[in-house]
């Protein structure tokens, strides 16, 4: 059964997130007499705090892609170290058959380049073994021990590349989706606060009910200036 996405409960970027859970925090600990008879302690205050003093340190979607790309490039190059050894030792085989016998296809080196990284894995094992069969027949234009091995240690650094960039993937999967939950979880603590706030406040000072106003968007927030100052005293 497939995995069920998590959404984000806010619509608005992690850092604007914190910056909001940190004033909120910091306005409830002001009221936090009034907070108290609600039934939210200081120590309810100052977990929410330390939940939020450590999204901060989190690692963002554009760090953990950066990783990824990192590694999907030191793939591509692998990958291109690998074709090339293969295309050295073909053009050896080549040299020794044409291209239309049994013995060249073999191989199975044709359309290399249209390869999935599976596929090429697959390939380069191939060649390593087929060469290895032939080696006899290859000796006299120079694939020996050393033009073998090279194809085996590049097919070998490749695989162990494509591996490390799923890695990658998976772990940037699973770390966004840890963010995403953290942010919820802090989102959801927020909201149960500001309501708070807003009740304590509400008709009796309109700057504190506003400091425990949520807005979803900057337009949001914009629109909420405007009417504040359109309205008369």
């Amino acid at each position: 059964m497939k995995k069920q996405h998590i959404n984000r409960k806010h619509n608005f970027p992690d850092a604007d997130l914190y910056q909001m859970c940190i004033q909120s925090v910091k306005n409830a600990k002001r009221d936090l007499e009034q907070f108290e008879k609600y039934g939210y302690p200081e120590s309810r205050m100052r977990t929410f705090f330390n939940l939020t003093d450590q999204f901060k340190d989190l690692p963002d979607d554009e760090e953990l892609l950066g990783d990824q790309m990192v590694m999907t490039e030191k793939k591509y190059e692998a990958a291109e170290k690998l074709k090339s050894a293969i295309r050295s030792l073909m053009m050896r085989v080549a040299m020794k058959y044409s291209n239309k016998t049994g013995r060249y296809r073999k191989f199975g080196t044709a359309k290399m380049g249209d390869m999935t990284d599976a596929q090429l894995i697959f390939c380069g094992r191939r060649v390593v073994r087929v060469a290895r069969q032939q080696a006899d027949f290859l000796d006299d234009v120079g694939v020996n021990d050393n033009t073998i091995r090279r194809i085996s240690d590049a097919c070998q650094r490749f695989e162990n590349a494509v591996n490390i960039q799923h890695d990658r993937v998976a772990n940037r999967d699973i770390a966004v989706e840890s963010r995403v939950i953290k942010s919820n979880k802090l989102y959801e603590e927020l909201i149960i606060l500001c309501n708070i706030g807003k009740d304590i406040w509400a008709e009796k000072d309109v700057n504190k009910y506003e400091q425990y106003t949520i807005y979803e968007s900057n337009n949001e927030q914009k629109k909420a200036r405007k009417e504040k100052m359109s309205t008369p005293d």
